[in-house]
């Protein structure tokens, strides 16, 4: 599901495996009535299957760029791996922050930090709530982890801006505000869409993501 690291010693890469789309670990009924399946479908197979496809394309096209020591290619190919890498990392992480068993509130350190760093869970998913329905056009509300701080900070991404890429955050709770994810059920509300959505976040994967970037 991942490609091997990428070492370029004299302006040659290694030999590595194409991204694939990673199965959902549910069906795509699941999370209905919250996230209805035609909705998980479209996202899934058409919209996240695209990332990838053209994520193996552009890096293929990087790969070529990098053998010919054409710098310019590889400067106008940065834009492509961006958008379509950051759509494969992610959805990836997205649909593992869901479950058709999730929703309530997490436990243990996950909790105690929310309670830390935003002063109770009420004011926690208020704010990432309002972070996430204030992102203009397309975009994603996160929860990350700052390494530094050694605190959770909650943060929006324009488009398909991968959280640690472009914020140094580790991510671990993300929220899809694009279009294609809600448009279908809740149509231009998307306020609705997020009020549904914490029914179904997997707050196991949240905790599970948080222990392991502590360490």
């Amino acid at each position: 599901r991942s490609s091997a690291k990428l070492v370029a010693p004299l302006g040659c890469l290694v030999s590595r495996q194409k991204h694939t789309l990673p199965d959902l670990p549910y069906d795509y009924a699941a999370l209905e009535p919250h996230i209805n399946a035609e909705i998980m479908q479209l996202h899934h197979s058409k919209h996240h299957a695209t990332y990838v496809n053209n994520l193996n394309v552009a890096e293929e096209k990087y790969k070529e760029a990098l053998a010919k020591g054409d710098v310019t290619a590889q400067v106008s190919l940065q834009p492509a791996l961006k958008f379509n890498g950051g759509g494969h990392i992610n959805h990836t992480i997205f649909w593992t922050n869901l479950s058709p068993n999730g929703g309530g509130e997490p436990k243990g350190e996950l909790m105690e930090a929310i309670k830390r760093d935003f002063g109770s869970f009420a004011k926690f998913k208020e704010k990432l709530t309002a972070v996430s329905v204030g992102v203009q056009g397309s975009g994603w509300g996160w929860l990350g982890y700052n390494k530094e701080q050694g605190r959770l900070q909650i943060a929006a991404c324009a488009n398909q801006d991968p959280l640690q890429g472009t914020t140094g955050l580790i991510p671990l709770l993300g929220i899809d505000v694009w279009e294609h994810a809600y448009y279908l059920q809740y149509k231009n509300v998307r306020p609705d869409y997020l009020k549904a959505i914490w029914n179904v976040i997997n707050w196991e994967n949240v905790s599970s993501r948080y222990a392991s970037c502590k360490k």
